[in-house]
């Protein structure tokens, strides 16, 4: 019989530095969405890779920002608790000589929690790799990193010596998922952040960060089609003609654009509606936060 292992690893660091991105690669399929603005992700994400007989449980979690807003609150909150209770951290920072507050902060977590540590120097593919060693010197004084591994999540560069180093942190017993999951986010979670990732990318400004998405409909036919009845919940009237835009047409782009990836995902056909509301204020309410699945439970 062959020994298993397994290994619990969180994923942090500041907004846009590339975990859900890191996070996608590893896994070899999209489960965490990705866009170019902050706060992207906001709910511990935890995904499933499996490699020879050891299983990395990935905690991908939300970017370490200074909170304006109960949802703020509670995305930092998630960060704190994600890097205690783990076999191992990876630190992602980009490659830039300079540890600004956000990395600080973590650091000082890290060295409260006593969690054993890797800095993984992401975006490798944009700078000249001598510019790295400064950025390894500098880290180096701040904390005692049982390794530096310098990174591309998008070309991959990389990736591979940061699975050996991980393994070294697997121990010897039961793989906690099933071999073929990958993640532990419902069907119509990820399909309600698909849809999110779209308003992210099509929208400019504070008005994709006051969206909230629910799937209020996701029904299989005999045929295998989807039926996904979605709804989207923004914070002022002014926005909600944004998000549908001139004659529908912003709305209509999101849910085409939404639709292609479900498909893709759900590897079959999917007929997708979506509808826009108003709720002012969710994100400083404690009552929505919960009733969006924002809670500390």
């Amino acid at each position: 019989m062959t020994n298993t292992k397994a290994a619990m690893i969180t994923i942090c660091g500041r907004p846009n530095v590339g975990k859900s991105t890191l996070t996608n690669a590893l896994v070899g399929e999209k489960i965490a969405i990705v866009s170019n603005k902050p706060q992207t992700t906001r709910n511990r994400i935890t995904a499933i890779v499996s490699r020879g007989n050891t299983q990395f449980v990935l905690m991908d979690t939300p970017g370490f920002h200074k909170p304006r807003t109960r949802l703020g609150d509670y995305m930092v909150n998630v960060v704190k608790e994600s890097v205690a209770d783990v076999d191992a951290v990876l630190l992602l920072v980009e490659p830039v000589a300079a540890i600004g507050p956000q990395e600080e902060e973590l650091i000082q977590r890290l060295k409260s929690t006593g969690a054993p540590a890797i800095l993984v120097i992401n975006k490798i593919d944009t700078v000249d790799k001598t510019r790295l060693l400064s950025v390894m010197a500098l880290y180096a004084q701040a904390f005692d990193f049982d390794a530096v591994i310098p990174v591309s999540a998008k070309t991959g560069e990389g990736l591979e010596e940061l699975m050996d180093e991980m393994e070294k942190y697997a121990l010897e017993g039961p793989h906690l998922f099933p071999d073929d999951m990958i993640t532990d986010q419902p069907e119509r979670q990820i399909c309600a952040e698909l849809v999110r990732e779209k308003l992210l990318q099509c929208l400019d400004k504070e008005i994709p960060h006051g969206t909230a998405v629910e799937v209020t409909k996701f029904s299989e036919r005999d045929n295998g089609i989807i039926d996904l009845e979605v709804t989207i919940y923004c914070e002022k009237d002014s926005h909600k003609g944004i998000i549908i835009g001139k004659k529908g047409a912003m709305l209509k782009k999101i849910g085409e654009l939404a639709r292609t990836d479900i498909e893709a995902f759900m590897g079959t056909k999917v007929y997708l509606q979506t509808w826009v509301k108003v709720k002012e204020n969710w994100r400083d309410s404690l009552a929505q936060l919960r009733n969006f699945g924002f809670n500390n439970d």
